[in-house]
Order: structure tokens, then C-alpha cells, then sequence
């Protein structure tokens, strides 16, 4: 059974985790958007719930590192509005095919980017806080990608801030896509196997943000994790229609 923690497939899984894992501590997100696309081509088993297991452990060392930056009442409607959400994300699991999932998982990326790029403010209001909680809950449990509309809302915040508040609402979205996706089936004994070695990869992918994020200037290492996701994305995209 150890066996499968040493195959090819493993070890590049557990590469991807470690890029994501440096991405999403620098930025404050990023590991699933970066990782998802290219680990259901390794193996659609890693995706969603083992990436969303590696997400709440990161997220678990940010949500402490930054602990005075995070804002627990600011994020009370998106954590409410997450619960539907990761519901309708379940229901999509069990709906499509993995082909269909591909393609979902490279939109998806793809959208991120463009969310990424765009140049106006929007401010977190709790009622758009509510929206984006829904749809980070329902991206987040059909695909590990739930950042997007949580990081539009709060990216104008102060970095450590944007950092401290993400992963605190990561950790608790977390749990619910986990929560959503063990009755789908989609979270049993054999997942929670194969993310036990990918767990010291994305420790050493935050250790290293941790040791280089503050001498990296901050948009180079996003320009970066945005010319990967696009990458990523866009093969997601051109590997779903070809198996369509």
C-alpha cells in the first residue's frame, strides 16, 4: 500500500503541491488554481478533495502566521453563504462526467486569471460578501478552485491582511467542501491515503514562501503564478475538448 506514495504519478503530485503551496502562502491563493487543472491529468483522483485537505493544512499554518491580520467578523456572511454554495458543488460532482470536470476545472483557472487582472475596486460589502462566499463554496467543493471571488472582494486589503483574512476563511471553507464531499463520495480512506505524502511537499512549499516572500517583490511572484495558472488552465481547457 506504501507503494503508492513512490509512483511517478505521486511524485509529480506532489510537485505540483509544493508550487502550489509556495503560490498560495506568497499571494495568499492560489494552491488549487495552479495545481487542480494539471493533477486531474496526473490522476482524477487528487481532485477535489485531496487538494482541499493540502489547502486547509496550509491554510491552518497562514490562518496562525498571520492570526493578528484576520478579521473574523468581516468574513461572517461569506462563511453563510459558503454552506449553499458547497452544496450545489457537491450535486456537480455527482452530475458530470470527468471529462466535463476537466474542462470546468480549466474555465475555472482561466476566469481566476481574468479575475486577477481586472482594475476596479469592489468593495466587500456583506451582501457581496454573501455572493462570493456562495461561489467560492460552489467552485471550491466541484473543484478545489473556491479563491477567485473571495480574492476580488479583498485584494485592495493590505498584503498580510489579504493573506491573514484568506486563509481564515480558507480553513473554515475547507472543512465544509471536505464535510460536502464525504457523502458524494468523493472523500473516503483512499483519498485521505494519497494526501498524507503530499502534505510535507506543500509544508516545504510554504516554508520556502516564508523565507522568500518578503525579499521577492509581491507582483513579480503573482505575475509568475499568473503565467502558470494560464499555462495550466488553458491545457486543462485544450485536454478536456480533445476527450470530449
Amino acid at each position: 500500500m506504501f507503494s503508492e506514495w513512490f509512483t511517478s504519478e505521486a511524485l509529480l503530485a506532489a510537485l505540483l503541491i509544493f508550487v502550489g503551496s509556495f503560490v498560495q502562502t506568497s499571494i495568499g491563493f492560489g494552491l488549487a488554481i495552479v495545481a487542480a487543472p494539471l493533477l486531474f491529468f496526473v490522476s482524477p483522483i487528487y481532485v477535489p478533495s485531496p487538494i482541499v485537505m493540502v489547502a486547509l493544512f496550509i491554510s491552518m499554518l497562514n490562518a496562525y502566521k498571520y492570526r493578528n491580520n484576520v478579521e473574523i467578523g468581516g468574513l461572517k456572511m461569506a462563511l453563510i453563504g459558503r454552506v449553499p454554495g458547497s452544496i450545489a458543488g457537491g450535486l456537480l460532482l455527482v452530475l458530470v462526467s470527468g471529462d466535463v470536470l476537466a474542462l470546468w476545472l480549466g474555465f475555472l483557472v482561466l476566469f481566476a486569471v481574468l479575475v486577477s487582472l481586472l482594475p476596479f475596486r469592489v468593495e466587500p460589502t456583506p451582501t457581496r460578501m454573501g455572493i462570493a462566499g456562495f461561489f467560492s463554496g460552489f467552485f471550491g467543493t466541484s473543484s478545489a478552485i473556491g479563491g477567485p471571488p473571495m480574492a476580488l472582494l479583498l485584494q485592495h486589503q493590505e498584503a498580510n491582511q489579504l493573506r491573514g483574512n484568506l486563509s481564515a476563511f480558507f480553513v473554515f471553507s475547507s472543512m465544509i467542501s471536505l464535510a460536502v464531499q464525504a457523502p458524494a463520495g468523493f472523500l473516503t480512506l483512499h483519498h485521505i491515503w494519497l494526501t498524507i505524502p503530499l502534505l510535507p511537499a506543500g509544508w516545504l512549499g510554504y516554508q520556502l514562501a516564508r523565507k522568500t516572500t518578503d525579499s521577492l517583490p509581491k507582483e513579480k511572484i503573482r505575475i509568475g503564478a499568473l503565467l502558470l495558472c494560464s499555462i495550466s488552465g488553458a491545457t486543462a481547457v485544450w485536454q478536456g475538448f480533445n476527450s470530449l
